[in-house]
């Protein structure tokens, strides 16, 4: 019985090995950026299918005036960024001491608009980012 309780927790790290997790999809929809939009969209070939693989679920979906289904994407990113820098220097009694530190917040938005014909294949596609 001592031995398999020694032996137990190498057991059990062996079989959390074998767990597959699935990638979470906020992971697949931060893949909209200009580069992948470049490399994964082909007008006249990629189809819808392959746009859901790439880019998951569209935020809007319409239809324009010629009857083309058009899918309208818009993603934001944010990056915060925090700093500090402290020095001092001191003449026998006398001294002085700074401290200095910030915060910075960027924000961006990209946004991606497909039309597809009624063969479900990208005819035209835009995309514009924003950064605030």
């Amino acid at each position: 019985m001592k031995i398999f309780i020694s032996i137990l927790p190498i057991i059990l790290c062996f079989l959390s090995g074998c767990v597959n997790i699935p990638e979470p999809m906020v992971s697949k929809n931060s893949s909209l950026t200009h580069g992948s939009i470049q490399l994964n969209i082909i007008t006249g070939e990629t189809s819808k299918s392959q746009i859901l693989d790439v880019f998951g679920a569209p935020n809007v979906t319409t239809r324009d005036g010629d009857g083309n289904e058009v899918w309208t994407y818009q993603r934001q990113a944010q990056v915060n960024q925090s700093y500090g820098q402290t020095g001092g220097w001191s003449v026998l009694l006398t001294g002085k001491s700074t401290a200095v530190s910030g915060f910075e917040s960027t924000s961006r938005m990209v946004t991606l608009i497909l039309k597809f014909d009624s063969n479900d294949i990208v005819i035209d596609f835009n995309s514009r980012s924003s950064n605030f």
